[in-house]
């Protein structure tokens, strides 16, 4: 995989061969040549597991020749699939939950009490490391770009304020909640955790677990309730409870510049949703999205049909009676697909 990512690494993901396709050889001499195996017929057992080998297995010295070629599909790589799949197997070290199952030997037993502490040197090593993109990252997603944010953040922001004020809730803790549901929960945390999304990558589950780590300082940074953490707290909640404090002035921050700034108009966000229209026309499916909203529509269709009946906006603009029409033909059109299918 290494090796891959380091041939490929300017190629997107997509266009990377797979492990599975390819062959790693390794040239011990002009007359012997071997081809690299996770498993095979030499590797060692350590309570009951199948260890995987390593360059140090099969003794490859430095400066050896080595070389990646595509798989010969007469090889027989359903067999060690096989392999895989039913044996039990590990890496360099027992996974910890065989640790506390083979309490054997005293190496076991060392292996048990020593292990955490080498995570919890790497993992705040690695936090280290990470730190600064961190920051850029989440004054990035939480900052104003050329004085104003994307209209439509500030168009929802304002509509959530009028709700509130509508309604006479004054607790600023809701408006809050309200903006975070709507926008860093609903849409920057699964950007933060599925980062494939949006870029031509591998998430592998080790990246996974990782991004789960962030995510979470990212819900928490968003979050208004008081952080109760103790020792037995999760590592991934105390691993950054030093920065939340920041990261939540950062959030508020944000909030109230949006809120400060002069309001759109009507004319303005038609214009802006005109152009994304324009921009973006030919790349999704208008039929479907219609169809999801139609299912919606039916199932309210008398609470709409009320509301926009008791609003004096879309009651002089007649909504309702559009609204109505637009049902029946959305229902003729299905009638008839029916009948012709």
């Amino acid at each position: 995989e290494k090796i891959l990512e380091a041939f490929c690494k300017n190629l997107p993901y997509s266009q990377w061969p797979q492990v599975e396709d390819v062959d790693l050889e390794w040239f011990a001499s002009i007359s012997q040549r071997f081809i690299l195996r996770d498993l095979d017929d030499t590797s060692l057992m350590e309570d009951g597991r199948k260890k995987l080998n390593t360059l140090s297995h099969y003794k490859v010295c430095d400066g050896a020749s080595l070389a990646m070629s595509l798989k010969d599909q007469r090889d027989n790589t359903l067999g060690r699939a096989k392999d895989l799949d039913t044996d039990k197997y590990f890496h360099l070290v027992l996974p910890t939950d065989d640790i506390l199952e083979y309490k054997k030997s005293h190496r076991q037993s060392h292996r048990k009490k020593v292990l955490p502490e080498i995570y919890l040197t790497r993992l705040l090593s690695t936090k280290g490391t990470l730190q600064k993109f961190l920051d850029d990252l989440f004054r990035a997603v939480l900052s104003i770009k050329e004085d104003r944010p994307p209209l439509a953040i500030k168009y929802f922001f304002d509509f959530l304020e009028e709700q509130a004020e509508k309604r006479g809730i004054s607790d600023p803790d809701t408006l809050h909640i309200w903006k975070t549901n709507s926008l860093p929960l609903r849409f920057w945390v699964n950007i933060l955790k599925n980062p494939e999304f949006v870029f031509d990558m591998e998430k592998s589950d080790h990246m996974d677990a990782c991004l789960s780590v962030i995510a979470q300082a990212f819900i928490d940074a968003c979050s208004i309730s008081d952080m109760q953490l103790g020792k037995d707290s999760p590592t991934n909640k105390l691993l950054y409870a030093k920065e939340i404090p920041e990261y939540r002035k950062i959030v508020q921050k944000y909030y109230q510049q949006i809120k400060d700034m002069s309001p759109l108009s009507e004319q303005e966000m038609n214009a802006h949703l005109a152009e994304e229209s324009r921009k973006y026309q030919n790349k999704f499916n208008t039929n479907v999205a219609v169809a999801e909203i139609y299912k919606y529509a039916k199932k309210y269709r008398s609470q709409i049909v009320g509301a926009l009946e008791a609003n004096p906006v879309t009651r002089r603009g007649q909504l309702q009676h559009k609204f109505e029409q637009m049902i029946i033909l959305m229902e003729d059109d299905i009638y008839t697909c029916s009948s012709e299918a």
